[in-house]
């Protein structure tokens, strides 16, 4: 059943459906990148920690290494030994430590930024499911991230080993060298080996997350349906939004309806369309107050002739008005001879009758 929904998602994964696994703390992350920023810090911290460090710590534990038999044991000189030595090694380790958990928390950010989810805090009986538990202990990317362990141990070992094989004879000799000079040589032979693993590492770490993302990339994949379903989330189920434009419509035609009664005409041609037109003592021009065709034209007339509003058959006029005049907006200067014979001829109606009476 797995492997059939895998095969069904066969899309590409939408900016929205990687924006949601990102939320829920489901991010690509490469342990080997973390793993490189890691051995960065620690070869930097040991950079930094120069001769003069070296030489603290050396002379602090001078005593120590040199005559030990001449310390005096009783309580009070212990409680100070020990705390000359405390200070010496928390002297010693803050710095590093200090670089090492920036370049850990680097190690992170560079791949992502940060996540803040308790999605994976959910109680899931899949954490505790000694199948699921055998599926992650020995399914394939268990498999894989062993093997890619193996492949890396034995690269950097080869690398280490071909770094310090040359200095095998001057190792044989360490045991008999004093501190002072042991201790740079042990710092520049680790700078050395540091940088030969870390030169490899940066290899792998750029393969290993090439090949996480890709994989992150395949998990994220969507079938056709899910594509389907984000689109209806995102821009609406289309028979909602016919139905919505449908409601939207109406209620317009019902606020255009209701704007007929006021017109000053309404031109016809005669049944095809019906433009209702209102002009007002100091405007500028008449304005479109209602249009129509076939049934929303008969039903403008129908309403004209109720509220005796005069209804002027001029099919050109008609056409022309319903193609260059929206609602609410003036007609065009090109009509306005015309529409002003029309208005006339209805002005002097209204005066010579003396009351709005339906014009045919």
């Amino acid at each position: 059943m797995a492997d059939d929904n895998d095969q069904e998602k066969t899309e590409e994964p939408t900016s929205k459906k990687l924006e949601d696994a990102q939320k829920k703390g489901d991010v690509v992350k490469s342990q080997e990148i973390n793993n490189w920023f890691v051995m960065v810090g620690a070869a930097l911290a040991i950079g930094m920690m120069g001769t003069s460090t070296a030489g603290g710590i050396l002379g602090g534990l001078r005593v120590f290494l040199a005559s030990p038999e001449a310390i005096p044991m009783d309580q009070e000189h212990l409680r100070l030994i020990w705390s000359d030595v405390g200070q010496i090694a928390l002297k010693a380790v803050m710095m590093p430590l200090g670089i090492l958990l920036v370049f850990a928390l680097a190690g992170n950010v560079v791949q992502h930024a940060p996540v803040f989810t308790s999605e994976n805090m959910k109680p899931s009986f899949s954490k505790i499911s000694p199948m699921k538990g055998l599926e992650r202990l020995f399914g394939p990317k268990s498999l894989m991230n062993f093997a890619k362990s193996l492949i890396k141990f034995f690269v950097v070992g080869t690398v280490a080993l071909l770094i310090v094989w040359p200095e095998r004879d001057r190792l044989g000799l360490m045991m008999t060298w004093d501190v002072a000079e042991l201790l740079p040589m042990v710092r520049a032979m680790t700078l050395k080996l540091f940088a030969g693993v870390i030169s490899v590492m940066t290899i792998v770490a750029a393969l290993d997350y090439l090949f996480e993302r890709m994989q992150w990339m395949k998990k994220q994949r969507m079938s056709v349906q899910e594509v389907r379903d984000e689109y209806k989330q995102m821009e609406g189920d289309p028979k909602v939004k016919a139905k919505l434009r449908q409601i939207r419509s109406e209620r317009g035609r019902r606020r255009m309806m209701s704007n007929v009664p006021k017109a000053t005409v309404v031109i016809t041609n005669p049944t095809h369309f019906a433009v209702a037109l209102l002009y007002e003592k100091g405007m500028g021009a008449p304005i479109c107050v209602a249009k129509g065709a076939d049934a929303v034209a008969f039903k403008i007339r129908e309403i004209a002739q109720e509220n005796d509003v005069p209804v002027v058959e001029s099919p050109p006029l008609a056409r022309a008005l319903f193609a260059t005049v929206e609602i609410d907006q003036e007609i065009d200067p090109e009509h306005y001879k015309a529409v002003a014979e029309v208005i006339g001829y209805v002005m002097r109606l209204k005066t010579k009758i003396g009351v709005r009476s339906p014009v045919n």
